[in-house]
C-alpha cells in the first residue's frame, strides 16, 4: 500500500478552531478531484457515515467553484448519488464494506477516524500538536475512475497547506 503524508494546516485557538481546519481541508481535498462526467463547478454529495472524530459540523469550504451538500446516513442506506463518501467511527465491518462499496465507483473517500490511512479511504485526516494534516493512500486512488490532480500529491514533498 502506497500512503504519502502530505499537507498541514494549523487549527486556530478557541471554539470552532478545528471545525473550520476540517471544512477548510476537506473543500481543498474536494477540489483537486476530478469526476468522469468532466464537470467541476457543481455541487457534489458527501455522505457521513459514522461519527466524525474531529468535527460534528462538517460544511466542506470548496475554494473557487462548485459546493458541497452534506447528508448523514447509516452505511446502510448509502446510495450511488454520493460523490463523497466521509467515514467517522463505525465497525470496522461496514467501513470494510462501504470501502468495497465504492472500488470501480467515482466515489472521493476521506476518513477522521485511520490516521495510517490502512483501511482504504483515498485521504485520511490527521489531528497532531495543534495542527491539520492529511495522508494520500494512492493504492485506493489508483483503483477507481476519480481523478486527482497531481499538485495534491506535491504538497506531501513542499509541506504546505490546504
Amino acid at each position: 500500500m502506497a500512503v504519502q503524508a502530505a499537507g498541514q494546516t494549523i487549527v486556530e485557538d478557541g471554539a470552532g478552531g478545528m471545525t473550520r481546519a476540517v471544512n477548510r481541508m476537506v473543500g481543498g481535498i474536494v477540489s483537486y478531484a476530478r469526476w468522469p462526467d468532466g464537470s467541476s463547478a457543481t455541487t457534489r454529495v458527501m455522505c457521513l457515515v459514522g461519527t466524525p472524530r474531529l468535527s460534528d459540523r462538517m460544511t466542506p469550504d470548496v475554494p473557487g467553484p462548485g459546493s458541497v451538500a452534506v447528508r448523514r446516513m447509516n452505511a446502510a442506506a448509502v446510495t450511488p448519488d454520493c460523490d463523497i463518501l466521509f467515514l467517522g467511527r463505525m465497525p470496522v465491518a461496514d467501513r470494510r464494506q462501504l470501502i468495497a462499496w465504492v472500488r470501480g465507483r467515482p466515489v472521493l473517500t476521506i476518513t477522521d477516524d485511520d490516521a495510517a490511512c490502512i483501511y482504504g479511504a483515498m485521504f485520511c485526516l490527521n489531528n497532531k500538536a495543534g495542527s491539520l494534516s492529511f495522508s494520500v493512500n494512492i493504492d485506493a486512488i489508483g483503483r477507481g475512475p476519480l481523478r486527482i490532480d497531481p499538485r495534491v500529491l506535491r504538497i506531501g514533498g513542499g509541506g504546505g497547506g490546504v
